[in-house]
């Protein structure tokens, strides 16, 4: 049984794979590790995990940890993953990075966007965009794992099979995206604040949303007439969800019928994409809590644009659950193992 060790398990997204993995039947949590509260159960920062989860936070000793893990999932902020990578790396510990240390292979744009020091390129080269559905090399062997963006997730999963097969005008792509409030992460804001989100829906980092890039970049690597989008993200006031609204201009005249055909065959061997139906849409609720991302088209023959609705759990497919997907992968195991379970409804 592989060991792992979680860094940042305090964090949402930590949590969230701390949930998932102890139930995982191939892997058994080593350790968990935070910046603080070393000693302290992590049910002291997580009640709900009382008498299910009893490991003590502790530090992070790369020496210690490489000698007693396989694996380690860094659920950090920005720019900590940067540094400790390398250093599990070196002593034969994989890594799969659910920060964005990894995902720009553009240094300069990294920078520009985060607006802090980019990863060595020889280790950007290395790692892998795990876009689990998309992934077409051989991961068994790979010892950096970058898991995409939340948002990334949802609108490349979108967008991918209109770029690849030429449909679109890759110059009229419009994303218009919405995400709960868990996105932010745990820390505490104005913009996150109960009064300032509770029946309330707003735009934020219009034109200047980190996750730009990434969803530029993953679009370029199936069509390089791609140059920039317009991405639009908003906060609704909901606790978790994605929902990513996208609109093009298609090339030729087509139809709904067969844009839904083109999804269906795309993601014919992929259990975690589904596609409705003709005339109907998903919604954040359906895919709760689950690694699912439900995806519904439409096509509007006035105006000769295709809408896509691609909707995820930004906590599960957005992170964590595409995480132990791409572990899963990792190891050679079928995908669905550990994360097969049912959105939460209602």
């Amino acid at each position: 049984m592989m060991k792992i060790a979680i860094v940042g398990a305090t964090g949402y997204g930590g949590a969230e794979l701390v949930r998932i993995l102890r139930q995982h039947p191939h892997v058994s949590i080593h350790s968990v590790h935070a910046s603080s509260l070393h000693g302290e159960p992590l049910s002291g920062s997580y009640p709900h995990m009382q008498t299910l989860v009893d490991d003590p936070l502790q530090s992070v000793d790369v020496e210690k940890m490489a000698q007693e893990v396989d694996l380690v999932f860094t659920a950090t902020p920005s720019g900590v993953a940067r540094d400790l990578a390398p250093q599990f790396i070196e002593k034969g510990v994989k890594v799969i990075d659910l920060s964005g240390d990894f995902r720009i292979q553009d240094q300069t744009a990294y920078e520009a966007w985060y607006k802090i020091e980019s990863a060595d390129k020889d280790l950007l080269e290395k790692a892998v965009y795990g876009l689990t559905e998309w992934v077409d090399v051989d991961v068994t062997e790979t010892m950096l794992l970058s898991n995409p963006g939340c948002y990334p997730t949802s609108i490349l999963l979108g967008l991918v099979p209109l770029v690849q097969h030429n449909l679109i005008d890759e110059n009229s792509i419009i994303i218009d995206a919405k995400t709960g409030v868990s996105g932010a992460g745990k820390g505490v804001s104005q913009a996150t604040h109960f009064a300032e989100t509770n029946d309330n829906f707003k735009i934020y980092k219009a034109n200047e949303h980190q996750h730009t890039p990434e969803i530029e970049q993953g679009l370029q690597r199936w069509n390089d007439n791609v140059n920039a989008v317009t991405f639009t993200p908003h906060l609704a006031p909901m606790t978790r969800g994605i929902m990513a609204t996208m609109y093009a201009t298609v090339k030729d005249d087509t139809s709904a019928e067969k844009l839904i055909n083109l999804y269906k065959e795309s993601y014919a061997d992929d259990y975690f994409v589904r596609i409705r139906e003709e005339g109907t849409f998903p919604s954040t609720k359906e895919v709760y809590g689950s690694n699912f991302c439900d995806i519904g088209i439409t096509y509007d023959e006035r105006t000769k644009r295709v809408t896509v609705v691609s909707v995820i759990d930004n906590l599960v497919k957005g992170a964590s659950g595409q995480a132990v997907q791409n572990m899963n992968k990792m190891l050679g195991i079928d995908e669905k193992t550990g994360i097969n379970f049912m959105p939460v409804f209602p």
